[in-house]
């Protein structure tokens, strides 16, 4: 991610985390909704790996009742 962060103020209004995130497959409107939950100071969890090892995670994080939990596939 730290190479889609070079040129990241520039991609469509977004920040830097914003630009690596939207460099790494996550779609725009997510990414907004991130960088807004980021200000508003949410916290951001970002698993990366395998289907297998994304769906684990996803499991670990599903029964504690957090706000959201999306799956990305890029």
């Amino acid at each position: 991610m730290v190479g889609g962060l070079e040129g990241a103020v520039n991609i469509g209004g977004l920040g830097a985390l914003g630009a690596g995130l939207f460099s790494i497959g996550i779609p725009k409107d997510s990414v907004i909704k991130y960088e807004t939950a980021l200000k508003s100071d949410k916290l951001l969890v970002i698993a990366h790996g395998t289907t297998d090892e994304v769906a684990r995670a996803k499991g670990m994080l599903d029964p504690l009742n957090i706000a959201e939990v999306a799956v990305h596939h890029g």
